[in-house]
């Protein structure tokens, strides 16, 4: 795992309006759109965007996805033919808003065969001992059995059969009990976390053993590496459907944010990642956000590595489709580091900046704190100069911020928001062209009221 530096994001300078602030720079002599705004907002001068990329983001982003684009994949295709049997679970609990922006999101990334463990453990684990030879199945195998066997043991399902890996799943679940010392316990939990990281099979054994309510009490360990282990086993565990309940049962959830609160970079990380499986049940997501989990995920936004941000932001994003955790992530700031993100461009967090905004937006506090933000700007700069998937979103989350505001469909159109939607309106996608055409219809009922009421005005001026 890869830890980086994150971006900050720049506090207005004196004199200067927070919305300006947090408005991402914008590229000079370059938009026709930009001028225009200028010459109707003489006072407003763009904040120099944070001088700090991340120099190593470039490597992350080449590394394969980690689970949590896997799973908004899963979550993404609830909403179209392709899995009619998660339609039917999950068709009832998703509003029309909600589908729309999972409709949305189908390309929110590329998909690949992902890796849950994303922390690397395998070479770790690799460079603490040579190579040593894996026991053979016999009927004294769980009396004889070494578990640092494991670490070169070729864990395929070929090569090792549930029968011979059973021995190595009790002997975990024995060195994580409480009268185990705590190098045995972190020891076990690491190798939990091998086990659990590629096969269905050796993920339902072992939530079946007893291991999940032995490794919840190590989310709260002063040891990092034990928490870090512990976070990532579950994390691998629940990638099995029947381990949620199992987790969440054991009391997870609240640990899970204390280790998304206090832990390593990949203990946050892989914490929140956990959670975002966890929350596939629908009743977790309420659970979750009230156990604390939005404030730290926030955090993520500005703090970790653009692997970190992306996961952040799908954790949010899932979690935000409960209104209470939207005005939650609203009031945890969540809004300002979303449109700072919004305008980096190439960063792989554009898009889904994009789509969580879209979701806080369908609430009046979201509303007001993008329009705050230098959300407008931001999103309508995209439209103009992004690429397809991104004046997409864009525009998507513009019909929330408008759909319900005269006075945004005013400060849009200040913005010189018509030209870039007109073209979109002619040269988009199908679904680009018609929520540009529906945006479009929306300014100009506001600009049609305006001039009625301004005739209105002059009308009964004359009159007197």
């Amino acid at each position: 795992m890869v830890s980086l530096a994150g971006s900050q994001i720049p506090s207005p300078s004196r004199g200067q309006s927070p919305c300006a602030a947090a408005r991402p720079q914008r590229r000079q002599g370059h938009s026709m759109r930009t001028i225009r705004s200028a010459l109707l907002q003489p006072d407003s001068s763009p904040v120099p965007a944070d001088g700090g990329a991340d120099a190593g983001d470039s490597d992350i982003e080449n590394l394969t996805d980690s689970v949590i684009d896997f799973r908004l994949r899963e979550l993404a295709a609830t909403a179209g033919p392709a899995h009619p049997a998660a339609v039917a679970k999950s068709s009832s609990a998703i509003n029309a808003a909600a589908t729309e922006l999972l409709d949305l999101s189908r390309d929110f990334s590329d998909y690949s065969s992902f890796n849950s463990d994303i922390s690397g453990e395998l070479e770790r684990l690799a460079s603490a001992t040579g190579a040593r030879a894996a026991p053979r199945p016999g009927p004294g195998a769980a009396a004889v059995v070494d578990l640092n066997d494991l670490e070169s043991m070729d864990l395929s399902a070929d090569a090792a059969p549930l029968e011979r890996l059973e021995p190595f799943v009790r002997a975990c679940v024995r060195a994580l009990g409480p009268g185990a010392g705590p190098d045995a316990r972190r020891a076990a939990a690491a190798r939990i976390r091998l086990l659990a990281k590629h096969r269905s099979d050796v993920r339902e054994l072992i939530g079946v053993s007893g291991a999940i309510p032995a490794l919840v009490p190590l989310l709260r360990s002063t040891d990092p590496v034990a928490q870090e282990s512990a976070a990532t086993a579950l994390l691998n565990l629940s990638l099995e459907d029947r381990n949620r309940s199992a987790i969440t049962t054991a009391g997870a959830i609240k640990p899970l944010v204390y280790a998304l609160r206090t832990g390593t970079a990949p203990a946050k990380q892989n914490a929140a990642c956990a959670l975002l499986s966890l929350s596939g049940i629908e009743d977790n997501r309420a659970t979750i956000g009230a156990c604390g989990a939005i404030p730290p995920l926030v955090a993520l936004l500005s703090a970790a590595s653009t692997r970190g941000k992306k996961d952040a932001l799908t954790t949010l994003y899932r979690l935000c489709s409960a209104r209470r955790n939207k005005e939650r992530a609203v009031s945890a700031g969540a809004v300002v580091p979303l449109v700072h993100l919004v305008g980096r461009r190439g960063s792989g967090t554009c898009e889904k900046a994009m789509v969580v905004l879209g979701s806080l937006a369908g609430i009046d506090e979201g509303r007001q704190a993008v329009v705050q933000a230098g959300g407008i700007p931001a999103l309508v700069e995209a439209i103009e100069d992004g690429p397809a998937r991104e004046k997409e979103l864009a525009v998507v989350a513009l019909l929330q911020v408008c759909s319900d505001s005269p006075r945004n469909r005013a400060l849009l159109v200040r913005e010189g928001a018509i030209p870039p939607l007109v073209a979109l309106s002619q040269s988009g996608s199908a679904r680009a062209k018609h929520k540009a055409e529906t945006l479009l219809g929306y300014l100009r009922e506001q600009r049609q009221g305006f001039g009625c009421r301004a005739g209105a005005v002059v009308a009964t001026s004359l009159a007197r």
